[in-house]
């Protein structure tokens, strides 16, 4: 049996179990994923010994990106971008760390609003945490003329633009509306309009009338940011593809076998976050 897992710290609030469960199910696959709380200071020692373990690999959440990324043998350079890594897997002895979030933000963006580039221009993240460096790096992979990042603290946006460099353009949050207002695509990369958080402060109106909303939080499905956008008949993009598709490539190195993302997983999920 193949065995797999997700850490965190804690770890009780993960979906990932039933998304790895229903693709073990469907593909008939001698295996199991489960659910390993970690301490942060045992963590290290931990991603070390998953050979011993029996664990093929696992899956990484907060709050041991960082930790596990610094403890990889080898970086992919998904990882590396992002300073993080929420995936490993053991190839020849050696601990392999990537990054998967920035491809499913990527592809689930590709699946939703297959149009969201068809016009050449820029791009404005709000948010300069880990979740905006993974997607700037997706961005400019993907070929985006100029990427633009607005931040309450000004210094985070302009270390992001120093990373990645000329085509990504730090912005003061007080800015963001105006220059949101020539963009193709917003994304909301911050943890604002999560249940229990406070709204996210922007007005959709100030993009123009073909442009693309996203959102990374999930919980709830429709945030006010993703209300606005479908109220002016924007097209918006939600954060439940995101945590479904980043889980792809774990599952293909582990068990063998590249899954599906379909709309039973997506109901499955969907159900479970509306009825708690």
């Amino acid at each position: 049996m193949i065995k797999a897992a997700v850490i965190g710290w804690p770890i009780e609030h993960s979906r990932s179990p039933m998304i790895h469960g229903y693709w073990l199910k469907k593909y008939g696959i001698d295996g199991s994923y489960t659910k390993m709380a970690v301490k942060p200071e045992e963590v290290a020692a931990f991603v070390r010994s998953l050979a011993e373990r029996g664990l093929a690999g696992c899956n990484v959440t907060l709050p041991h990106k960082e930790a596990v990324f610094k403890a990889a043998d080898v970086r992919e350079p998904s990882a590396e971008a992002v300073g993080a890594a929420n995936t490993l897997w053991l190839e020849n002895g050696r601990l392999h760390a990537a990054n998967t979030d920035t491809y499913g933000f990527m592809r689930h963006l590709e699946v939703s609003a297959p149009a969201w580039r068809a016009k050449d221009r820029p791009v404005i993240l709000l948010g300069a945490g880990g979740a905006a460096r993974g997607i700037v790096y997706g961005m400019l992979e993907a070929g985006v003329g100029e990427v633009r990042v607005a931040n309450r603290t000004l210094a985070r946006a302009e270390e992001i633009a120093r990373h990645f460099g000329a085509r990504v353009k730090p912005l003061a949050w007080s800015d963001a509306q105006r220059a949101a207002s020539d963009c193709g695509l917003v994304v909301n990369t911050t943890s604002l309009g999560m249940a229990k958080t406070g709204p996210l402060d922007f007005d959709v109106g100030c993009l123009p009338n073909d442009a693309t909303v996203a959102d990374i939080v999930y919980v709830p499905l429709e945030t006010d940011l993703l209300r606005q956008a479908r109220a002016r008949g924007l097209v918006a993009v939600d954060g439940l593809g995101m945590l479904l598709h980043q889980a792809v490539p774990g599952f293909a190195k582990w068990f063998g076998v590249t899954p599906e993302v379909t709309d039973d997983l997506r109901d499955i999920l969907v159900a479970d976050i509306e009825g708690r």
